[in-house]
């Protein structure tokens, strides 16, 4: 198979929704290269300058991939995240920092392309998520996530994967049952069964991220605690979590908000992520109006994740 790769050069602000139109168009894998995230890592040395192409380096601005199978669909997805991305700059009222390439990969090239960008990553002070085709020696306390992200979204390298990461060993109890909803690759979805959660139900919408959430769990030898169902949010869904995460954007949280509010138990805690600055009060608004109290809102670069509590 053919796969065509998209490659959105986006404002640091955009990443994520841009990725998320790529994934509503049943994306075979999204990238991320992210100028600011690649300097950190090379100063902490997590990640060898020499590993990475000298063009990435030299980047200013994001860059989102997205891979697009080569058939008679194409045309048309193409024009549908055409009207996404100008969709969410004129939400915003910025204009695009670049323009947009196209480049047509064999199925061999796709699956090798994104590799470089995923290394062992430890994500809070215990999980360590570590890519399936890299060795990592765990330290004295560390407790290790193996991942293969396959054609789903999510490789826990984003800003709001470590900031709901952090939440989520903050506030996770033992024995408590966690609903995490856009699971993507299933990575807080085993992190809350690692830490002690009695069970975890993994949602998402797309039938891919399923399956490879699904293979990451039983990889991992937690298939007894984390159960993997498709969804449309919480459509469905029987009984009450004691801890809802969604590292999702804020258009998917506002309308998983409601639901949120009836699936949670007294006392429960909602963990949102991924969304932008600008839209921070309209999801506070939404949710102070179905009955949730904040608990704690966090801020890094552009994005916020917020804490809220049912009363």
């Amino acid at each position: 198979m053919k796969w065509q790769e998209i490659a959105v050069v986006a404002l640091p602000e955009t990443v994520e929704a841009v990725a998320e139109c790529f994934y509503e168009l049943g994306s075979g894998g999204v990238v991320i290269e992210d100028p600011a995230l690649i300097k950190t890592k090379i100063e902490e040395g997590q990640w060898d300058a020499f590993e990475l192409p000298e063009e990435i380096l030299e980047q200013n601005f994001p860059v989102v991939k997205g891979y697009l199978p080569v058939n008679e669909e194409l045309p048309g997805k193409l024009e549908e995240l055409k009207n996404g991305l100008e969709a969410i700059l004129a939400r915003l009222g910025k204009k695009a920092p670049g323009g947009v390439k196209l480049a047509i990969l064999d199925e061999e090239d796709w699956a090798n392309s994104w590799k470089a960008f995923f290394k062992p990553l430890k994500l809070g002070s215990r999980i360590v998520i570590k890519p399936s085709w890299e060795s990592y020696q765990a330290r004295e306390g560390e407790q290790v996530i193996e991942l293969d992200p396959g054609m789903a979204f999510g490789t826990g390298t984003h800003i709001t994967t470590a900031m709901s990461a952090a939440l989520l060993e903050k506030y996770l109890r033992m024995g408590d049952v966690v609903y995490d909803v856009g699971t993507g690759t299933g990575i807080l979805a085993m992190m809350a069964a690692t830490l002690g959660a009695h069970s975890v139900l993994a949602l998402d919408y797309d039938q891919v991220a399923v399956e490879v959430a699904r293979e990451n769990i039983v990889q991992n030898g937690l298939e007894k605690i984390i159960t993997v169902r498709q969804s449309d949010l919480l459509a469905g869904v029987e009984g009450k979590a004691d801890l809802i995460i969604a590292n999702i954007v804020a258009d998917v949280i506002l309308r998983l908000i409601p639901q949120a509010w009836v699936h949670l138990k007294e006392g429960g805690v909602f963990l949102t992520a991924g969304i932008i600055k600008e839209r921070k009060a309209e999801v506070a608004a939404i949710a102070e109006a179905n009955g949730l109290t904040l608990l704690e809102e966090q801020c890094q670069e552009e994005w916020v994740g917020q804490v809220w509590k049912f009363k």
